[in-house]
């Protein structure tokens, strides 16, 4: 039996366009996703939207449709996006999907029945594009701590989940498992900002707009935000308070939640308490990664800075998109996308690293030996650090995998793809190629260059999957092996470019 592996995104909010920023997260998923497949892990990658909420209503109404037509619009437009930058989800969910608003109203209504809901009066201030309420000493400049926007004072009756019930039991539970929530910075900021002042209950409902689940029991309530959105990661894979499917046996607890860090909190505080009250397993983690931003700072369509994927891929492609996302955001720190710098990133990298030695190599092959290669043993000493280095390459890239930091792990292979390079120097094949007495010796580098760039082939797939294919069509052989092979015999497609130069006057 493959031991099984659940990872989910945060379900993406469907009120706009999804831009860069946002589909960093689903690719950096994909890319965790792929490597446990990889690796030979039974995976299940779930991804999906969030489509409820009064500033859904008030989108809807500017555009003189109904919400349900918004968000359908929407969702279309998200999920294209994540097919257009190749991502391998296993289920895309919908909150407006019929099973999880069912399955929500049961939640509600287990936890009131036992007495973790109860009925109040909110009053607060409250922003709308957030959907949150603050209180005054957490607006900065009196403005929303979050979103910088102005907020309105509310006041309304509302339905509220006891968080001060598990506050106690989620900070011995975070002391106890430290893995929980990664970076350490992140939940350093949980229990010190959040945790440790004490929780207040938890508004979870709401009447003042119409467009979300309804409390079935009273229906002029309809369920707030956090409990309808964070529940999607059990609601989709079966779970149901009167007994759950095989299905949610299985994948339950999730191996990852994959977010955003500006919704750390609600992952690690809310979502935890409400698994508590339901008494079912928490994630084994929960990552909060960095933001990828634009040079002049976070992308606003107020600035005038805002990159889509979609665009993106038209100029550059996939993989080079893909790349960029997942190699140049460091795994604690906030990253920076401009056209320049993803050029100059594509020309160093991709043209002269990648590109140039799969293509000089295929062309020596077919030069000298018409691409049909074998190994010949006739071995010399500069041989060895090339082959030790690709045998290494599996430990060292899952020692950065198992810390997600993804670009570190492409980092190995890179390195790698570097000292093929510099062995084509220090072996001379065109030198080598002059001299019919060498020509076992020639043949044995060529062997050895081509089971480098098979293995780094093969790893490359979670982070570049087309390029993948395409370098391991040129070299034409079914071998996954993670190790240098010794008895291949190859026979090789023609050289085919993978990345053209890209003139940086153009961009």
């Amino acid at each position: 039996m493959k031991e099984k592996y659940y990872i989910s995104t945060a379900i993406a909010y469907t009120s706009a366009k999804p831009h860069i920023g946002n589909t960093y997260e689903v690719v950096l998923a994909d890319s965790i996703a792929r490597y446990k497949r990889l690796k030979g892990f039974d995976v299940y990658f779930q991804t999906g939207t969030d489509e409820h909420g009064e500033k859904i209503e008030i989108k809807a109404r500017e555009a003189g449709v109904t919400p349900k037509e918004y968000v359908d619009g929407v969702a279309k437009e998200i999920k294209r996006i994540w097919d257009v930058m190749n991502t391998s989800y296993d289920r895309f969910v919908r909150t407006t999907d019929v099973i999880h608003e069912q399955i929500v109203q049961k939640i509600f209504k287990k936890m009131y029945d036992q007495g973790d809901i109860y009925l109040g009066e909110y009053k607060g201030l409250y922003c709308v594009p957030c959907e949150s309420f603050w209180t005054e000493t957490q607006l900065i400049e009196g403005k929303c701590p979050d979103c910088g926007r102005d907020v309105e004072e509310r006041k309304e009756e509302a339905y509220f989940f006891k968080l001060s019930n598990y506050q106690d039991k989620l900070i011995k539970y975070i002391e106890e498992n430290p893995d929980f929530i990664q970076p350490e910075a992140r939940k350093n900021e949980m229990i010190n900002n959040f945790l440790k002042p004490g929780l207040q209950d938890l508004c979870i409902s709401r009447t003042s707009f119409d467009w979300g689940i309804p409390v079935d029991f009273d229906s002029k309530h309809i369920i707030y935000v956090w409990l309808d959105a964070l529940t999607n990661y059990i609601t989709n894979i079966g779970y149901d308070p009167d007994g759950s499917s095989e299905e949610f046996k299985k994948l339950w607890p999730a191996d990852l939640h994959l977010i955003g860090k500006d919704i750390i909190r609600f992952h690690t505080i809310y979502w935890p308490c409400f698994l508590m009250s339901l008494d079912l397993p928490l994630p084994k983690q929960v990552f909060g990664h960095p933001w990828l931003l634009m040079e002049d700072g976070k992308m606003s369509k107020s600035k005038g800075n805002v990159l889509y994927a979609d665009d993106l891929v038209k100029e550059f492609g996939v993989d080079a998109v893909r790349y960029y996302l997942l190699h140049e955001i460091p795994f604690g720190n906030d990253g920076v996308l401009s056209n320049k710098l993803l050029v100059e990133r594509i020309n160093s990298d991709l043209v002269n690293i990648l590109g140039n030695l799969v293509n000089r190599t295929i062309v020596m092959a077919k030069k000298y030996f018409k691409g049909n290669i074998k190994n010949q043993r006739e071995y010399e000493n500069v041989d060895d650090d090339l082959i030790s280095m690709v045998n290494a390459l599996e430990d060292n890239i899952e020692d950065k995998m198992a810390q997600l930091e993804v670009g570190e792990a492409i980092d190995e292979i890179f390195n790698v793809l570097r000292r093929s390079n510099k062995y084509i120097d220090e072996t001379t094949p065109w030198i080598l190629a002059k001299d019919e007495t060498k020509f076992d010796r020639l043949e044995t580098v060529l062997y050895n260059l081509i089971e480098s760039i098979r293995v780094c082939a093969i790893f490359l797939e979670p982070y570049m999957p087309d390029t993948c294919k395409k370098i391991l069509k040129q070299l034409n052989v079914d071998n996954s092996s993670f190790k240098v092979c010794e008895d291949i015999v190859y026979e090789l497609d023609d050289p085919v470019i993978l990345f053209q130069r890209i003139d940086v006057k153009d961009n």
